[in-house]
């Protein structure tokens, strides 16, 4: 009876604590509008307050769950959660959109600490053999999270102020933070490190997404622009370098030897690229351009966010009939369709009824996604590191996300604006064409991929991470959760 309310007490806790995470994952989206005008700032700006939440998220995810191996996860665990928590109060008061940007970047950092924590918590008090069902379970917070994320952030845009939109993190936080001393503290695997890689990776990347997002306002000649891609390009030549030799690399690469991990890399990471830039571009477009209320436009995007939640569940099943990558084609292709379709007919007066279809058509693919890509990428890596394998693949689309709002914001920033309704929809439709056909190029790669043959103990189950994925090491960061929507 102990261990079950041991076990009860788990999930609620790391149940709670991840869903708040991924509702923040998409909660801001429906306010950025708003931020534009209150804090006096442009299509930078908004980028920044999106990318530097996925940037420190995406390259602290594996040194997270590490330090917890290291340190104790109950412990890294709460210390997450209050760097979240006080991360989402200092947003929450900006007084300017660099203020914000710094607030967003901490915030990352703690979602980081606090997402793969929650999954190796659970997976030390819940039984091998009750792990699937558990595992699942927190998924479907997770999606929930995403699901009702637009929503909710919509609701209190239109009800409070943006503020809130932030604030509503704080009263959370503060109840799981004593509440977490019910959790069994509990050590894993070596808890290695590798801070040099962290460093690399981390001012790399800042390097190359800051002279993307610079670009398109101050021009590509210009200094702080060039200095950042080609500094930034160096240092990410420099952390693979590092990786090869590294004694503790925080990507080991030679997992990339293998064909199928490498294929099922690509196709994770440009699918967060053009989906999720897409999206970014899209979550504007009903408030900006079509006058729609915060929290009319987050219910308005339902048929895409919410429909993954609903479609996930299935997905593994279909890949264990007809093969992962089969899937992973179709799902692609529904979403190259959906995003395409919006870039053909979009326009400043569009009835929404003519969007809901390829909102719909879109969400089926997203939520096709997430439960073959996790299969298959642990398919094609050895058993003993799921772990490391799971936790790189969910970095990359972390960082996929980043790109793509970088690279389809310059896109839309050379080809229109915020100048009235006709520019904005003339840039979004170059954006979400160029998201349409990397899209299809990915749908292109997924086939190329090997016949995935997964063993039952390696593969996932309902977008689960593994049965057998060793409670003492980092767990599986799969599962149906989308580096979901564009984070932050």
């Amino acid at each position: 009876m102990r261990q079950d309310r041991s076990q009860l007490w788990t999930f609620l806790i790391t149940g709670i604590a991840v869903f708040m995470v991924a509702m923040d994952n998409l909660v801001v989206t429906n306010a950025l509008p708003v931020i534009r005008v209150d804090l006096h700032t442009g299509l930078e700006g908004l980028e920044w307050t999106v990318n530097a939440y996925t940037l420190t998220f995406a390259v602290f995810l594996l040194t997270g769950a590490a330090l917890g191996d290291r340190y104790g996860r109950r412990r890294l665990f709460t210390l997450g959660l209050a760097l979240f928590t006080l991360a989402s109060a200092a947003a929450a008061v900006a007084p300017d959109i660099q203020t914000l940007i710094a607030a967003r970047a901490v915030q990352g950092l703690g979602g980081a600490i606090v997402t793969p924590l929650t999954l190796t918590l659970l997976a030390d008090v819940v039984p091998a053999e009750r792990r699937g069902t558990a595992f699942g379970l927190w998924g479907a917070m997770s999606g929930l999270g995403v699901a009702l994320g637009p929503v909710i952030g919509g609701a209190v845009v239109e009800y409070a102020s943006w503020q809130w939109v932030f604030w509503i993190n704080v009263p959370i936080g503060l109840a799981l933070l004593p509440l977490s001393r019910a959790l069994r503290e509990s050590r894993g695997g070596a808890g290695r490190l590798d801070p040099i890689g962290v460093l690399l990776a981390t001012t790399g990347l800042f390097g190359v997404v800051f002279g993307l997002v610079r670009g398109g306002g101050h021009g590509w000649t210009d200094g702080t622009v060039l200095t950042g891609l080609i500094g930034g390009g160096l240092l990410v030549l420099a952390f693979l370098g590092w990786q090869r030799r590294a004694p503790h690399p925080m990507m080991p690469l030679h997992l990339y030897r293998s064909r199928g991990f490498s294929l099922a890399n690509v196709v994770a990471f440009v699918m967060s690229f053009g989906v999720f830039g897409s999206v970014f571009l899209g979550a504007q477009f009903l408030q900006t351009v079509q006058g729609y209320s915060p929290l009319a436009a987050g219910v308005r995007s339902l048929p895409w966010t919410a429909l993954p939640a609903l479609v996930a569940p299935f997905s593994g099943r279909l890949a264990e009939r007809i093969g992962g990558r089969l899937v992973l084609a179709l799902s692609l292709v529904l979403q190259a369709v959906g995003i395409g379709w919006l870039s053909l007919v979009s326009r400043p007066d569009l009835p929404y009824s003519q969007l809901v279809a390829p909102f719909a058509v879109a969400g089926l693919g997203m939520g096709l996604f997430f439960a073959p890509i996790a299969r298959v990428t642990l398919g094609f890596a050895p058993q003993h590191l799921a772990g490391v394998a799971s936790g790189t693949s969910n970095a990359l689309r972390q960082l996929g996300t980043v790109l793509g709002i970088a690279v389809l914001g310059a896109i839309f920033s050379a080809a229109g604006g915020y100048a009235d309704g006709a520019q904005f929809v003339a840039g979004m439709r170059a954006g979400q064409f160029v998201g349409a056909v990397v899209l299809v190029g990915a749908a292109l790669v997924a086939l190329a991929i090997p016949n995935d043959r997964v063993p039952a103990s390696a593969a996932l189950s309902d977008g689960a991470p593994a049965e057998s994925a060793p409670a003492g090491g980092p767990a599986p960061v799969g599962g149906p959760v989308p580096a979901a929507a564009p984070a932050g």
